[in-house]
């Protein structure tokens, strides 16, 4: 198989706060051949960055939790614990992205950035892709409720220990993509992390 695809055809299916994209296609099958064509949505033009924020000194891990749409009705309640993030616009660097949405989310600044990874959120629906990265912070002085306000945020500083949050992997709390992935990693590299940090 030559893993060959063709797009048919693309109609804007939806526009606003996110924009969709309706997609006539057809591509190689593994048996041999060419699938018949076939129609599939995709939720275009996304990309962020997420930061997991972490004090060596302390210990500790700064997460954030607010209200999310896609968990409502499926989580009760539907508030989640997760690493702060923010959309990339246009040409704008990962790490300004990063130190932009910890100052708007959380109100720490981050020192050190280091590179966890990119991944693909879901690749059935969407071009999303998250990368991920744990900053450096000072947790002492974290806590309050921040976000932007014309953006409709309400997002509450959680401090807790590293191991702590780390727990939450197999407890339920941290059940989103990012946050597990930044624990898992946090959790093979903490050691290191704070030997090199500290």
């Amino acid at each position: 198989m030559k893993y060959n695809f063709k797009i048919v055809e693309t109609d804007p299916a939806y526009r606003g706060f996110l924009k969709i994209n309706r997609y006539r296609l057809k591509h190689d099958l593994y048996m041999g051949g060419e699938s018949e064509t076939i129609i599939r949505e995709r939720i275009e033009d996304i990309g962020a960055v997420s930061v997991l924020l972490y004090d060596p000194r302390q210990d500790k891990v700064v997460l954030v939790e607010q209200f999310r749409i896609g968990v409502a009705g499926y989580q009760n309640p539907p508030w989640m614990l997760e690493t702060i993030g923010g959309l990339q616009d246009g040409d704008e660097s990962d790490e300004s992205v990063a130190r932009r949405e910890s100052l708007e989310e959380a109100n720490c600044e981050i020192g050190r950035l280091k590179r966890i990874c990119e991944f693909v959120v879901s690749p059935g629906i969407s071009v999303d892709r998250i990368k991920l990265y744990c900053g450096e912070v000072d947790a002492t002085n974290a806590a309050g409720v921040h976000g932007l306000d014309h953006e409709g945020e309400d997002i509450r500083v959680v401090v807790m220990d590293a191991g702590e949050a780390i727990g939450e992997l197999y407890q339920g709390r941290a059940n989103s993509t990012s946050i597990i992935i930044a624990l898992q990693w946090l959790a093979m590299h903490r050691e290191s992390l704070r030997q090199d940090w500290c």
